[in-house]
C-alpha cells in the first residue's frame, strides 16, 4: 500500500530548497499553497459551470421524467451553490495572497440526458475528492489546510449523494481513494477546450488518456439484481426495480474483483504501448500492478481484490506497487467503476 506522489509538485518542492534559507518559509507558503490553490480553483471552476450548464438543460420536469423526484431536484441546486461559493471562496484565499487566481475555461461535458449528467457527476464529484486528499499533503498553512479539508468532506458528500442516485454503493471503499495533481489535472483536462490566454498557467502536463471499454455500468445495490426487479402487476408495482426504473441502464452490474477489464491506450507517434505493460489500479489507499495483455491500443488485465467503487487506472512502465511515481506512468488514469463485496455476512 502506497500513497501516490506528485512529481511536479516534488520538482517545485525542490526549486524552492534552493531559495535563501531567510526567505524560505514565505516563499513556500507563496508559491506551493497559492499553486495548491489554483489547482483546486481549476476543479472547482468545472463542477461550477458543470452543474450551472445542467439546471440549465434540464428542468425539474425533465429530472421527474428521469426518475428523479422533487427532493433530488432541490438538492442538485444545493450542490450548485456549494460549487459556485467554492469557486469565490479560492478566488479570494489566493487574491488576498497576492498570487493572481486561474480562470474559468470554456468546456465540453459528454453528456446527453439526466442520467448520463448524474453518472458523469458521480465521476467529477469523485475526483474531486481525491483531488483534494492527495493536495493536502502539500498544503504549508494550516489555515488553508482547514479551508481545504472542510471543501474536501463537502465533496465527499456530493460524491456519495450522486452515487446513491444512480445505484452505486454510496461509500463503497473504507478509505478514500487519494489521487496526485498530475493524474488530477490529466482527467480534468479531458473537459477543457480552451482558457483565456491570461489565466496562469499550472506546472502541470496531462499523461496521454485511457479509456473504459464497454458500457458505463452502476447498478451496485440489492434492489439491482435480476430477481428483484420489479414488475408490472395489476394497477401497481412491486418492489425491486432500481429507483430510476426508465432506465434500462440500471440493470447494467459494473465488474468486481476477478473480472476482466478492458482499456484502450490513447497512442500516437510519440506515446506508443510496448508490449510488456502494466495495469496499475488505485482504489482507497492501495496501488496494485498487474501484468496487462496488449492488443494493439488496447489492453486487458484481471481487476484486483484492493479495487472497490471508483478506482482510477493507469498504464506503467513497470510493477509500481511500491515504487509508484509519474515517471512510470505511460497512460492514464482511467475511471473504472469496481462493485465492492457484499457487507459481511455477520450484521
Amino acid at each position: 500500500m502506497v500513497h501516490l506522489r506528485s512529481a511536479a509538485a516534488l520538482a517545485l518542492c525542490a526549486g524552492l530548497s534552493a531559495a535563501a534559507p531567510t526567505d524560505l518559509e514565505k516563499r513556500q507558503a507563496t508559491n506551493i499553497d497559492t499553486t495548491v490553490l489554483n489547482f483546486a480553483l481549476t476543479l472547482e471552476h468545472l463542477e461550477n459551470v458543470f452543474y450551472n450548464q445542467a439546471l440549465q438543460k434540464f428542468s425539474a420536469r425533465d429530472f421527474q421524467k428521469a426518475g428523479y423526484g422533487d427532493d433530488y431536484y432541490n438538492n442538485l441546486k444545493y450542490i450548485a451553490y456549494d460549487e459556485q461559493q467554492h469557486v469565490q471562496l479560492l478566488t479570494n484565499a489566493i487574491q488576498a495572497a497576492g498570487a493572481t487566481p486561474v480562470q474559468q475555461c470554456t468546456y465540453n461535458f459528454p453528456y446527453n440526458d439526466v442520467r448520463s449528467f448524474i453518472t458523469l457527476s458521480s465521476v467529477l464529484e469523485g475526483v474531486g475528492t481525491s483531488a483534494y486528499l492527495g493536495g493536502a499533503p502539500l498544503i504549508t498553512s494550516k489555515q488553508y489546510l482547514t479551508v481545504a479539508g472542510s471543501i474536501l468532506a463537502v465533496e465527499a458528500l456530493h460524491t456519495s449523494y450522486q452515487r446513491n442516485a444512480i445505484n452505486e454503493v454510496p461509500f463503497p471503499n473504507p478509505l478514500y481513494t487519494s489521487l496526485d495533481p498530475t493524474s488530477v489535472f490529466s482527467l480534468a483536462s479531458l473537459f477543457i477546450v480552451s482558457c483565456p490566454a491570461g489565466s496562469p498557467p499550472l506546472p502541470f502536463t496531462a499523461n496521454p488518456a485511457l479509456q473504459v471499454n464497454g458500457d458505463t455500468c452502476t447498478c451496485e445495490e440489492p434492489e439491482c439484481s435480476k430477481s428483484s426487479r420489479w414488475h408490472r402487476k395489476g394497477r401497481g408495482w412491486n418492489k425491486g426495480w432500481p429507483k430510476n426504473w426508465r432506465d434500462n441502464s440500471n440493470y447494467c452490474q459494473p465488474p468486481r474483483a476477478g473480472d476482466t477489464a478492458s482499456f484502450t491506450a490513447a497512442t500516437t507517434d510519440s506515446a506508443t504501448l510496448p508490449n510488456n505493460v502494466f495495469v496499475t489500479f488505485v482504489s482507497g489507499l492501495s496501488v496494485t500492478s498487474v501484468p496487462g495483455q496488449v492488443s494493439g491500443s488496447t489492453i486487458k488485465a484481471t481487476i484486483p481484490p484492493i479495487a472497490m467503487g471508483q478506482t482510477y487506472v493507469f498504464i506503467s512502465k513497470s510493477d509500481v506497487e511500491n515504487t509508484f511515481d509519474q515517471s512510470q506512468v505511460l497512460f492514464g488514469p482511467a475511471v473504472l467503476e469496481v462493485a465492492p463485496p457484499p457487507p459481511p455476512a455477520t450484521y
